[in-house]
């Protein structure tokens, strides 16, 4: 997948017509009246951006709902968006893998934030283990460093508006510090024997252990979307689900539903899948039951406690 990056990069350059290289960091202040221009690459932290920077900021999202991340291919828009940008915001432990090749081909000279600074990194298996889980948002905790950390880099950026930015993100965190509580209550009320989560790939770590959830396994046992399933890997997942008694498969919206529904066909479980489908990698689409962060994290909680507590 790097190798495509690169590779992807190099042709989007020519197609911009050779943006400078990336330089030193700009300290440049935006002119009165104008707001920051802001770049976000997943659709989780263009929603944190945009509230954090309310009407001072000018945020262009790179990912579209119901987008993989993992597997991106940019677009020469998106190198536009990126070089005149000032600030460049990105979720981070190597989920935007085609990222720093086109950051470097679109000449931007504007401050990268790591959304992900600070966040105790779930570590994985075999390669997996080089970068960790990058599911970082699915803990509202998470979330909430994950705002700190644009809030800061705002601040830096228009100072003028800094109040602004404190205030937007005092209310936002009041409101994840909310949410976390009631999925907490909500969790707590399934028996301890019915927790027991089945999911379209290893996305929902963070969620899991914040939760007291038990991780019966995955349909695609990996952090990344694009890694591929073996015959081994199926029947494997229908005998965990078969020894646990887990209730119900999980599909992703982000994801093609027919394997989760053969899988749970075999293993003689309902699937979750549609307009009920968890979202793991990405947001939803405008109007959708997970278009902002904490309206699908709201969804997800209602959605598995339904399937799994009845």
């Amino acid at each position: 997948m790097k190798l495509r990056s690169l590779a992807v990069a190099a042709v989007l350059l020519s197609l911009t017509g050779g943006l400078a290289a990336c330089g030193e960091a700009s300290t440049a202040q935006p002119a009165a009246g104008t707001k920051l221009a802001v770049v976000a690459t997943t659709t989780q932290v263009a929603d944190f951006a945009r509230i954090i920077g309310g009407d001072r900021v000018a945020v262009t999202q790179i990912l579209k709902p119901n987008i993989d991340p993992h597997d991106y291919e940019p677009t020469p828009a998106d190198l536009t968006a990126i070089g005149a940008a000032t600030v460049l915001v990105k979720s981070g432990v190597g989920v935007e893998g085609w990222l720093d090749a086109t950051v470097g081909s679109a000449g931007f000279k504007g401050t990268l934030v790591d959304a992900s600074t600070g966040v105790k990194i779930r570590q994985g298996e075999g390669d997996e283990e080089k970068t960790g889980d990058p599911h970082i948002w699915h803990d509202p905790r998470n979330a909430k460093l994950m705002a700190q950390n644009i809030e800061k880099a705002f601040a830096a950026a228009a100072t003028a508006d800094a109040a602004a930015f404190a205030e937007h993100l005092a209310g936002y965190s009041a409101k994840l510090d909310a949410l976390d509580a009631n999925i907490a209550a909500k969790i707590a009320k399934l028996p301890a024997s019915d927790r027991k989560l089945v999911t379209n790939h290893d996305a929902f770590g963070y969620y899991i252990d914040r939760y007291q959830l038990e991780f019966v396994g995955s349909i695609i046992p990996s952090f990344d979307t694009s890694a591929e399933l073996s015959a081994k890997d199926i029947d494997d997942i229908v005998a965990k689900i078969r020894q646990t008694g887990a209730k119900a498969v999980f599909s992703e919206s982000s994801l093609p539903p027919k394997t989760a529904e053969a899988i749970a066909r075999q293993a003689g479980v309902k699937v979750v899948a549609g307009e009920d489908a968890l979202y793991g990698d990405t947001l939803g689409p405008e109007g959708s039951a997970g278009d902002t962060y904490l309206k699908m994290m709201e969804h997800n909680t209602d959605t598995i406690v339904k399937a799994i507590g009845g």
